[in-house]
């Protein structure tokens, strides 16, 4: 049986400057590897997560080998050394303020990998949003199988349209409260053990109840989701399938509780103020356009499906722009038949596909020559979890929730050895 979000032990450090201690999550600016290389100069030889990550902008550039090495070197020197206090069977509140201004509310646990499944047919309670590219995951699993610890950036959501999860958090123990590097913002977490915690779990259960899920959508046999990926599905993915490995030399009294079967990660309500959904743009470069506004709209007459539902598609093309409604589908599945409408236009007329967040960048873009797009719906926040439950993960680059500055930084460890 999985347990789905529990509180955990959970590593702080315990002397450390905490504004060089939290970095910014590794997958961001990969092509700017000078924003990495003044981070490491700020960072000097003081204690940071910056020593137990490898960036992603160093991936080519230097010994991946070699540099898990000093990770793992560095990770048993900081247990050994006393950097860190444990915080021990508890969940953290954290409230994060972000580029906007806005105020990011989150509840950092451990979700239980048993209940998670990243495989395309997967039906677990625990679900990717997007599509999870499994060549990425063999060389995460080798830094992970020789790490003595988690450090995550992951960012999962709950659809809890009452706010009942996140009632009266914030008043326990102050954890930390500083400000994160680059303009980062400001960060606090305080510390929700005992009782409310226990109250935590309780409501927890409640949005996991099979009468509540039945009344919210109408699942009709579908598979529910209680919580689905927001941001680093491809971390937890790993720790999935390192799980996986590490279980099949486990007694079933070994796998309860082993620190492996468990993932770190921040839980957030999708229905949270701070929580913008920002559609992503389909522009097509150097393409031949003299066909574009009837090949569109005759391909989407033709995927109308039997959904109650519609979503408004800009065609854009010359500085011309048309509104067409593409009715009976998902919001995924609207995503994912504008994307393969554009691959096959391309594989038709030639030309190049990006994918681009603005607006009016996007119009500006389709209206060059030789260049056409999509201007895909935004994504109302009650039909994330419909549609994964109805027509399944979304297509790569679907939506945003934020710029990168707007990412989690580093900042919480755990023991998973």
């Amino acid at each position: 049986m999985f347990k789905l979000f529990i509180p955990g032990d959970i590593l702080l450090p315990e002397k450390a400057d905490m504004g060089l201690w939290s970095v910014i999550a590794c997958d961001q600016y990969t092509s700017a590897p000078e924003y990495w290389n003044s981070v490491d100069e700020k960072v000097g030889s003081s204690p940071s997560t910056l020593r137990l990550i490898l960036p992603e902008a160093y991936l080519e550039t230097r010994d991946v080998a070699q540099q898990t090495e000093k990770i793992n070197a560095a990770m048993e020197s900081y247990l050994s050394d006393g950097v860190f206090k444990t915080v021990e069977n508890s969940y953290i509140y954290v409230e994060r303020e972000l580029e906007a201004g806005k105020i990011r509310r989150g509840l950092l646990g451990l979700i239980d990998l048993e209940a998670y499944d990243y495989r395309a047919d997967s039906v677990s309670p625990v679900h990717a949003t997007e599509g999870t590219v499994e060549s990425r995951l063999p060389p995460r699993v080798k830094i992970r199988e020789g790490a003595a610890l988690e450090l995550p950036h992951i960012v999962v959501f709950i659809d809890d349209p009452e706010n009942r999860v996140f009632t009266d958090l914030g008043e326990g123990e102050k954890l930390y409260d500083f400000d994160l590097m680059d303009a980062g913002g400001h960060i606090t977490g305080t510390r929700v053990t005992g009782k409310d915690a226990k109250r935590v779990q309780n409501e927890l259960n409640k949005l996991a109840d099979p009468e509540y899920l039945e009344k919210r959508y109408a699942l009709g046999g579908k598979s529910p989701v209680i919580i689905a990926m927001g941001d680093g599905n491809h971390s937890l993915a790993t720790a999935r399938l390192c799980w996986e490995r590490i279980r099949e030399g486990l007694s079933p009294a070994q796998r309860e509780n082993h620190p492996a079967r468990f993932g770190l990660a921040e839980l957030v309500n999708i229905h949270d103020s701070s929580i913008d959904f920002e559609p992503i743009h389909r522009v097509l470069f150097e393409t031949d356009t003299d066909s574009f506004f009837g090949e569109a709209e005759n391909y989407f007459k033709s995927v109308h499906g039997q959904e109650s539902t519609s979503h408004k598609i800009t065609l854009a093309c010359g500085g011309k722009t048309k509104d067409f409604t593409v009715k009976g589908l998902t919001i995924g599945n609207t995503i994912a038949v504008s994307q393969k409408f554009c691959l096959e236009y391309i594989c038709a007329h030639g030309g190049k596909l990006d994918y681009i967040h603005d607006d009016d960048t996007a119009l500006e873009m389709a209206g060059r020559v030789n260049c056409a797009g999509l201007l895909l719906p935004a994504m109302d926040k009650n039909e994330l979890f419909f549609s994964i439950m109805t027509s399944g993960v979304f297509p790569a680059k679907s939506f945003s929730i934020g710029p990168a500055r707007d990412k989690r930084y580093y900042l919480e460890c755990r023991k998973i050895k």
